[in-house]
């Protein structure tokens, strides 16, 4: 027998649905939300019945139905500018985005920098609004990740939070745990001078990232181990601070020519930093790698277009943005994984900075 499509002269209907699939109105609300007690044969008529029709579910009575919103935000605690100008930012949202076509969840973004924006992203950062929230870019103070867990909305970190990486005494536990997605920064670090060292460098500089971001801390305690390992002396004058972009990484070069003219190699903790170091580096007339050598961290494009290319710690941030998503929808949906962070390996890209 065949089914007829019914007619109507507006948006298509459930009821629609269910007459054209030969089904009832209660086996379609249950495709539509997702629920597993349908049959395979039932689903397939619906699907091509809503494919046929152009059936777009009401968000809005779907939600009551599910106490979703079908929803998850990226924040970004960093600058317009930044996130839509920087390699690390825009390789993050790929694979996040990536990941989220395999469900149904759409994404929204938002950055929360100056205090105006951060008002406007807590307000809205609620399960009314969201199922869950990414957070990226966090520095140790910000109190996002306490406020979400007071709203009980799952939520993950892009990169371990400072204080995780501090002794142990120290650490301020909170009383659920952290979920992250981070890549081995401190062993990263430690790949970086150990290849410094073994090209025979013995005055190496380190221009690291921020230090109440775990990014940045782990990629200095990096270094730090491999220079002990080598047994080089400890000297702070050799160790410089930047926010991982290439103005910093250029100011935190000029620093360190000025305290160590003798040094012989920098390990910078970001492809940006150390473009930045190459620009002042070529200004002061010092020749790359023949008498400083540049090692970078990231692995992005720009560590390809520098020149000469850049030597760098390569880390996979599309897929760090893949497991972000991941573990978010997997928060979402109650699951509980053990460990509940996923922790990617580094590997060093040797080109001819160093």
């Amino acid at each position: 027998m065949t089914t007829r499509r019914p007619r109507s002269g507006g948006r298509p209907t459930l009821d629609e649905v269910a007459a054209l699939a030969g089904v009832g109105r209660g086996t379609v609300s249950r495709v539509v939300n997702g629920s597993p007690q349908v049959s395979p044969a039932a689903r397939a008529a619906v699907e091509r019945a809503i494919g046929a029709l152009g059936y777009v579910p009401n968000r809005a009575a779907r939600s009551l139905v599910t106490r979703r919103t079908d929803s998850v935000a990226l924040v970004v605690s960093e600058s317009e500018e930044r996130v839509f100008g920087e390699p690390f930012f825009a390789a993050i949202l790929r694979g996040i985005s990536s990941s989220l076509l395999e469900t149904h969840l759409q994404l929204w973004l938002a950055m929360a920098q100056s205090p105006a924006e951060r008002e406007r992203v807590e307000h809205h950062l609620t399960s009314q609004h969201v199922d869950g929230v990414l957070l990226l870019s966090l520095h140790d103070s910000d109190p996002l990740p306490v406020l979400l867990a007071e709203r009980e909305l799952p939520a993950v970190l892009g990169g371990r939070p400072a204080w995780m990486l501090a002794p142990e005494a120290d650490r301020r536990r909170p009383a659920q745990p952290v979920w992250f997605v981070d890549v081995d920064n401190a062993g990263g670090g430690r790949q970086a001078v150990a290849h410094l060292v073994a090209t025979g460098r013995r005055q190496i500089a380190c221009i690291a990232g921020p230090q109440d971001m775990g990014v940045g801390l782990a990629r200095l305690v990096g270094y730090r181990e491999a220079a002990t390992a080598a047994g080089l002396a400890a000297d702070e004058q050799l160790i410089a601070y930047g926010d991982f972009s290439e103005p910093s990484g250029a100011a935190a070069m000029r620093q360190l020519l000025d305290r160590r003219p003798d040094l012989d190699a920098v390990f910078a903790g970001s492809d940006l930093m150390a473009a930045g170091a190459l620009r002042v580096l070529r200004e002061a007339g010092r020749q790359v790698p023949e008498e400083v050598a540049v090692v970078g961290f990231e692995d992005s494009a720009v560590a390809s277009q520098t020149d000469p290319p850049l030597t760098t710690v390569h880390q996979s941030v599309e897929e760090m943005g893949r497991q972000m998503a991941r573990l978010l929808v997997a928060r979402i949906r109650g699951e509980r994984p053990d460990p509940p962070y996923v922790l990617l390996d580094t590997h060093l890209v040797i080109r001819r900075s160093g």
